[in-house]
């Protein structure tokens, strides 16, 4: 009986060979930061998490792989197996990963390579699995685009400027993205064959199957529009954006049992936990064994707005068990007016508890949360992504606890702190029923729902996201991003949690 065929190893290699200019920087754009971490960090960490992927390669513009070393060290990318120098061209690098893709195969052994633009760092995991899945078919692969756009084809009349001379048939363009995935025997023999070539000379390597391997078919994999290139400086403003925007879902724990092995001999302290979601966390987090210290006004009389009741409350669970590995804020006030109607106090009480209060929390929990590698847990709502009318406040402060958390994210990687922001839908609060009334039933996320979210995300290795809570989401398991969670929360501008 004859063994069966070894599964073949599929490995990304991130072409990191630009260098800036076009986005007028002394360094590789790659090295730019978006959200707080470097574009290439982003695309890394994209593939560390794809299950499809086995290795990543890196090929890295002259000068610069010390850089990228430090980065996967800090992050922990252990996919990321090896970092080489790319060419002066995208030819002579792709040739350069080529070769290191082929060391140490044997005889008949073939691989899946996946090659991906560092500066595309927005890369769906629906696509990533496409393009693996698409492999076992088809020995070449490409990732595209419908064009929106009109596209016209022009040619310069002396000093005149340019005319057009043809205008394609739309409805069969698209726009190339990346990655493109192949079979190494293919896209090694593509270049093989186009060495011979005088005049080669290609910008991606679906072209060069094309020209050099015309009777290989070459599928096509739906992209996604947010698949863009970091290229020109209005992409590095809006990649920033979309980073700011995006949301993800939490990873879930397996079982209860789960919970009580990553939670036993912890230590939780929950501002706001008097009711609502933050007592919900407590409650929850007490059931699977860790030492939980709820606080809020009505029960514990802590005020989140007095820096000396935070520290004292910190200081106590400290003293008691030795160790603080999580802390998490839901404390807040929902104050709805016309800002130019709204009294000074309103205004202040506003500010204090919605925003100075977590500055102050994070920065009292900085020196315990270092020593256990923890924790900070914040929460936004909807509203962070465009403020409403009468909404003015809390609008604003919960868009800074999404730009608090990324800030402290980055601020915090080398201490190994991890700051997460959860994005709950309408949940069903005292805070919300004191401003809304009694609502209809079912048509809101109960609290219990964004506890258990919360306890998986401060169980995660996740840090510097927004992670959005759904009362049903149906593209939940399906590949969907946070960008399209994030693009989706935008065009439903829904009420306020």
């Amino acid at each position: 009986m004859s063994e069966p065929i070894a599964k073949p190893r599929t490995i990304a290699v991130v072409l990191a060979g630009g260098t800036g200019q076009r986005v007028g920087l002394s360094i590789p754009k790659q090295l730019l930061k978006i959200a707080g971490k470097a574009v290439i960090e982003h695309t890394l960490a994209i593939f560390e998490a794809a299950e499809g992927i086995d290795d990543v390669f890196v090929l890295m513009a002259p000068g610069y792989v010390g850089e990228v070393e430090k980065i996967v060290a800090k992050a922990g990318l252990t996919k990321v197996t090896k970092i080489i120098e790319g060419g002066s061209t995208r030819n002579e690098t792709t040739e350069r990963a080529i070769a290191a893709l082929s060391e140490g195969l044997a005889e008949g052994e073939d691989r899946n390579v996946l090659f991906h633009d560092a500066v595309r760092p927005l890369l769906s995991q629906r696509v990533i699995s496409d393009c693996v899945a698409a492999l076992e078919r088809y020995t070449a692969v490409d990732v595209a685009i419908p064009s929106a756009d009109t596209i016209i084809v022009t040619r310069t009349h002396g000093g005149d400027g340019e005319f057009i001379t043809d205008v394609p048939d739309r409805s069969r363009l698209r726009r190339g993205q990346t990655p493109q995935a192949f079979k190494l025997s293919t896209i090694r023999r593509a270049y093989e064959v186009a060495a011979g070539d005088p005049n080669f000379q290609a910008t991606d390597d679906c072209s060069v199957v094309l020209k050099y391997l015309p009777d290989v078919p070459i599928y096509v994999v739906p992209g996604d529009e947010y698949n863009m290139k970091v290229t020109q400086p209005v992409d590095v403003f809006i990649a920033d954006k979309l980073f700011q925007l995006a949301s993800q879902t939490a990873p879930d724990q397996a079982d209860d049992a789960a919970y009580g092995r990553l939670l036993a001999g912890r230590t939780l302290v929950v501002f706001g936990g008097s009711y609502g979601i933050g007592a919900d966390i407590a409650e929850l987090a007490k059931k699977f064994g860790a030492s939980v210290y709820p606080l809020g006004r009505s029960t514990t009389g802590t005020h989140v707005d007095n820096p000396e009741h935070v520290d004292d409350a910190l200081s106590k669970a400290y003293a008691e068990t030795g160790r603080i590995d999580y802390v998490v804020n839901t404390a807040g006030v929902l104050r709805i007016g016309k800002l130019a109607e709204t009294d000074n106090a309103t205004i202040e009480e506003a500010l204090r508890v919605n925003y100075l209060a977590p500055v102050q929390i994070a920065r009292a929990a900085h020196k315990y949360l270092v020593e256990t590698k923890g924790q900070l847990l914040l929460y936004t709502s909807s509203s962070y992504t465009r403020g409403r009318a009468e909404y003015s406040l809390y609008s604003s402060t919960k868009a800074a606890m999404v730009n608090l958390t990324q800030a402290l994210a980055d601020e915090w990687a080398a201490d190994g702190i991890r700051v997460n922001c959860v994005n709950p839908e309408r949940t069903a609060t005292p805070m919300r029923t004191k401003a809304f009334g009694q609502e209809p039933s079912g048509s809101l996320l109960s609290s219990e729902a964004v506890a258990r979210t919360s306890l998986d995300v401060l169980l995660s290795a996740l840090t510097g996201h927004v992670i959005d809570v759904r009362q049903q989401d149906p593209t939940k398991g399906a590949g969907a991003s946070g960008f399209e969670h994030a693009l989706a929360a935008v065009l439903a501008q829904g009420e306020e949690s």
